[in-house]
């Protein structure tokens, strides 16, 4: 357990490596994420960090515990939706990190632009990320069955969550 304040700021090259510390044991999991758990380094700093968008850390005590990326949901008319993903370092579950980084990224869509956020899937068997997303406001507006293939419970469902800003 790691205790402090969560900080939260703009990620640069110099987290790379403890963003991908928090990356690699989420996808090994194969119950939250899309990406194969086996998803080369290069891939998901490349996907996470892109210059497409705006990608954010966590820390406590300058330790980075937690980290999400925000980008236009869809591009050119569908630019004004942002997307995002979040993730928290796993000795860091239970601390509010990823509260605090939802909190974060709704004020910060809001500075950037964007008229809503939208989450495209959601994997219906994550109850804590649900959870999480409906006390900040956003709502299920659609579920997609069969939408994960959940590393142990096989094909999953997948909610949209949405919400105007």
């Amino acid at each position: 357990m790691i205790e402090g304040t969560v900080d939260i700021r703009k990620a640069t090259p110099a987290d790379h490596d403890q963003i991908w510390e928090i990356i690699q044991p989420v996808l090994l999991t194969g119950d939250t994420y899309v990406f194969a758990p086996d998803s080369s380094r290069e891939k998901m700093l490349a996907y996470w960090c892109g210059l497409d968008r705006h990608t954010y850390v966590a820390t406590i005590n300058g330790t980075v515990v937690g980290t999400f990326l925000l980008r236009d949901n869809q591009p050119d008319l569908g630019s004004h939706i942002a997307n995002g993903s979040y993730m928290t370092l796993k000795t860091a579950f239970g601390q509010g990190i990823g509260k605090a980084m939802g909190a974060f990224s709704i004020e910060e869509a809001r500075r950037l632009g964007y008229k809503a956020m939208q989450f495209n899937i959601v994997i219906k068997s994550n109850e804590r990320a649900v959870r999480l997303w409906q006390t900040l406001g956003f709502t299920i507006i659609g579920e997609i069955p069969d939408a994960f293939n959940h590393r142990q419970n096989g094909l999953t469902n997948a909610y949209i969550m949405y919400r105007k800003l």
